[in-house]
């Protein structure tokens, strides 16, 4: 066995080892320096209330680690709640993941298990993990158990969107909708519907980061606790042999990654956090490979917003396990996991207890479920689109624009009853994208105008250089790149320009001549909108971020830098 990463620090009898020991001996046995020395990266925060319950998962994994012979160490690590922190959370999505690499790479730590739920939490995690490559594994935090309103399942943040619509459309009252509010959140646990955090829990398993059968477990379920345990035991076992994510999260992970991410209909946020994890471990991912994986994938799991169930069901039909051993000849079988053992292997006997949750390959919910990717001249580097959570009868659509500049001119005007707009109409948001906004929002499913809600339309096409949440749904465009704050066609559209969005034949075109668009320039009202920070982290970000087709880092933060630590600190 090679030496332990730790011994740099606890090792020897100088005056720094010295240093070192000391101050961490605080009732420790003197042989606690001579074991593993586990990171529990760990994003509670009650500001981050998806997560407020990863406190008590880290006792189990802290009993785990104690039992396999290695010292569990808490680290309270950056953490972003979706719900509360603005402009957005995916702004700090970098800037977290650059901190736990930092924490993890500047501690005496040997090995790390992952704590996360909310949507960009794992994500950071991974991302960070990837960059410093020390033994890491995973434990999802799990989704919060059915809430229920007027005596049906209440999707959490799906259902957001639908009542809130129904309350600007009139059929719905406000009271009614303020009651709805407490039966959403009945428990611990992030989203229970099929949004980033449930999709990128279930990822993190695909991509072998997680103890097979972990992903998905309900917050409150006393066996995310047992999974927990198991995982202290794992990272000890995985600090012994050396098994760091370079060696285990290759191309053919990513590959079955996107093969999940179509067959569980997952977030459309996925693609940017995927490809910024790819790009941490420089494996060569990009916007075709989901389209092309994805292409014959089918879609089996019959959740919100892509379907009618929430992920407590999700877990009692059987879970991912069950869904990947339907599609497992889709699957790379050359993929391990943190245990040392292919994924494949853990698809023996597993059953589906539901269909009409999960559905068998046999009688797919869709065929083709894949993300779509487009491109034309008005997204001449790629858009993406959820076929899964649009309206069938609009993913072949030409209409009239309808551009608002940014956000705020959104909320201002699209209630207006002069707004130039009917149900055949293309509504065209920019300045939301990563530069843009700054940050990238989850702005792209806007708002359909009230006239229109109130004559019964309850979709129309959007296109946007945002992202949209992972509990959206809509026909709705969105991670146009190159984004308008970076030059990008988006900024050129006009009020009544024509657009064809052709999601089978994966294009996006603007039907405007070229010779027009070049003598077009952005307005005034759109680049007065683009973001220019002057100092801090949004300055540095807006100045180096990259676009979303690549995953949206930071252009200094693609590689990874490993675990080493040159010099002493004293």
């Amino acid at each position: 066995m090679n030496e332990r990463r730790s011994s740099q620090w606890y090792g020897g009898d100088d005056r720094n080892a010295y240093l070192h020991r000391a101050w961490m001996r605080r009732g420790v046995p003197s042989d606690a320096f001579d074991r593993p020395q586990i990171a529990i990266a760990n994003t509670a925060s009650d500001l981050t209330p998806c997560n407020s319950h990863l406190d008590e998962v880290a006792q189990s994994v802290k009993l785990g680690i104690s039992e396999a012979g290695g010292v569990p160490l808490n680290l309270p690590v950056v953490s972003l709640g979706e719900t509360q922190v603005r402009p957005t959370a995916m702004l700090w999505r970098n800037m977290a993941a650059m901190a736990i690499e930092e924490m993890l790479r500047a501690n005496p730590i040997d090995g790390v298990v992952l704590l996360g739920g909310c949507d960009k939490t794992i994500p950071s995690l991974l991302m960070a993990a990837a960059s410093v490559d020390l033994p890491a594994v995973v434990v999802p935090g799990g989704p919060m158990l059915n809430g229920t309103f007027r005596g049906v399942p209440l999707g959490c943040g799906t259902d957001v969107w639908k009542l809130s619509e129904e309350v600007r459309a009139g059929t719905l009252s406000a009271k009614l909708f303020a009651r709805s509010e407490s039966s959403m959140i009945r428990s611990r646990g992030h989203c229970n519907t099929m949004g980033t955090a449930s999709t990128m829990g279930l990822l993190a398993e695909a991509l072998g980061t997680t103890v097979p059968g972990i992903a998905g477990t309900p917050a409150p379920d006393s066996r995310l606790l047992e999974g927990a345990h198991e995982t202290g035991r794992l990272i000890v076992e995985m600090v012994a042999q050396g098994r760091t994510p370079s060696t285990t999260i290759t191309a053919a992970s990513f590959h079955n990654a996107i093969v999940t991410l179509a067959a569980i209909g997952g977030s459309t946020n996925a693609v940017v956090h995927l490809l910024a994890i790819a790009g941490r471990l420089g494996i060569e991912l990009t916007l075709d490979d989901f389209d092309r994986i994805a292409a014959e994938v089918p879609l089996l799991v019959n959740l919100q917003p892509a379907g009618r169930y929430l992920m407590e069901d999700f877990f009692r039909a059987g879970g991912l396990l069950a869904v990947l051993d339907q599609v497992r000849d889709l699957l790379d079988p050359t993929a391990i996991t943190v245990t040392g053992r292919p994924l494949v292997e853990y698809l023996d006997d597993q059953q589906i207890w539901d269909a009409d949750v999960i559905a068998p390959r046999t009688r797919p919910l869709l065929d083709g479920a894949g993300i779509a990717v487009l491109r034309g001249n008005l997204a001449p580097t790629g858009a993406i689109i959820k076929p899964a959570a649009a309206t069938p009868a609009l993913l072949e659509h030409r209409g009239r624009a309808v551009v608002f500049d940014s956000v705020e001119d959104l909320h201002a005007r699209i209630d207006d009853p002069d707004l130039d707009v009917d149900a055949s109409s293309v509504l065209v948001l920019r300045g939301c994208g990563p530069r843009g906004y700054p940050g990238m929002p989850e702005v792209a499913n806007m708002p359909l105008p009230q006239k229109l809600l109130q004559q019964g339309v309850r979709d129309m096409v959007r296109i946007c250089d945002g992202r949209m949440s992972g509990t959206a749904y809509g026909t709705v465009v969105l991670h146009v790149t190159p984004e308008a704050a970076a030059g990008g066609p988006l900024g050129l559209v006009q009020d009544g320009d024509e657009i064809l969005l052709d999601v089978r034949g994966r294009r996006l075109e603007l039907l405007v001549p070229d010779e027009e668009l070049q003598r077009r320039r952005v307005p005034g009202a759109t680049s007065d909108a683009f973001a220019a920070p002057a100092r801090g982290w949004e300055r540095l970000y807006v100045d180096h971020v990259l676009q979303a087709d690549t995953g949206a880092d930071l252009d200094f933060l693609t590689g990874a830098s490993g675990p080493d630590v040159a010099r002493e600190s004293h």
